[in-house]
């Protein structure tokens, strides 16, 4: 039987990447005895255990999929490359329909070697979105627009403000396209507050996730995400700011850091259940 969730923790979700160190089955049965009811995962380690298995795992361990990542990359201007993405893709909506999570998280690509035209490239987001969304709508799926922090907008995601992430995900229904808010990416945008309330008026807030900003950042922008506490992102303020839009699901605690992956699993997990309760809720 999966215990019942510890005083103030049925609103955390550890995302898989927090504790890398761990397998599949270390996870379920750390977050299980944990008290934590929910988990995000990732392709490549949920690839490696198998899908049908790692959904059979999740199952039995009483947990909660609160979403899978991540799907994307759309800004190939090739036509075979946009193919190929296309198809990775769909084979990610049927990953996160077997798993039984309802959001599959979608950072859009960067700019293709050589080119410099942005706002092109998102509106090759846009066009993978909408060639999508029926597919993943019909297997139970939302896909999720995750803007990154602009450092990333040349390599990674040219989807940098959750405005921009808004302005594609409003061209769909909001059952089958929503946003992601992530305080890592998003703590420095003045225009959050705004966009967040633009969000949950629509219905937008598909998943909320949370990792603090620390300076300097100890290993780069892609790997330097600080624990709970230990940065300058009003973590509790910005929850705040979710709720009060209407958004009822978990926060996901989702840190890359290689200093955590150094430690062990179960003091990483209850140090971020400890600092979960005193920073975010």
């Amino acid at each position: 039987m999966t215990p019942e969730p510890a005083d103030g923790l049925a609103g955390l979700s550890i995302n898989q990447e927090t504790v890398k160190q761990w397998s599949l089955p270390e996870l379920a049965e750390g977050c299980r005895a944990a008290g934590i009811g929910s988990v995000g995962l990732w392709r490549a380690p949920v690839q490696e255990y198998g899908v049908e298995r790692a959904a059979r795992l999740m199952r039995d361990s009483g947990l909660t999929v609160t979403s899978l990542c991540r799907g994307g990359f759309f800004t190939a201007s090739d036509p075979d490359e946009r193919a190929a993405a296309l198809k990775d893709n769909r084979a990610a909506i049927d990953e996160a329909a077997a798993l039984e999570t309802g959001t599959l998280v979608l950072v859009s690509g960067g700019l293709p070697p050589g080119d410099r035209d942005i706002a092109a490239a998102r509106e090759r987001v846009a066009d993978a979105v909408g060639d999508l969304a029926p597919y993943a709508a019909a297997r139970g799926v939302r896909l999720a627009i995750e803007p990154l922090h602009p450092m990333y907008a040349s390599d990674r995601c040219v989807v940098s403000t959750l405005g921009q992430a808004l302005d594609i995900a409003e061209r769909f229904p909001a059952g089958q396209v929503g946003v992601v808010v992530d305080t890592y990416h998003l703590w420095w945008d003045d225009r959050v507050p705004a966009q967040i309330g633009r969000a949950g008026a629509g219905g937008r807030i598909a998943c909320f996730q949370v990792a603090d900003w620390v300076t300097p950042l100890p290993e780069g922008v892609l790997l330097g995400r600080g624990q709970l506490g230990d940065g300058c992102v009003d973590l509790r303020g910005l929850r705040r700011q979710v709720d009060a839009a209407g958004y009822e699901g978990v926060t996901e605690v989702e840190i890359f850091s290689p200093a955590l992956w150094a430690r062990d699993g179960a003091e990483v997990l209850a140090e971020v259940a400890e600092r979960y309760r005193r920073h975010v809720l």
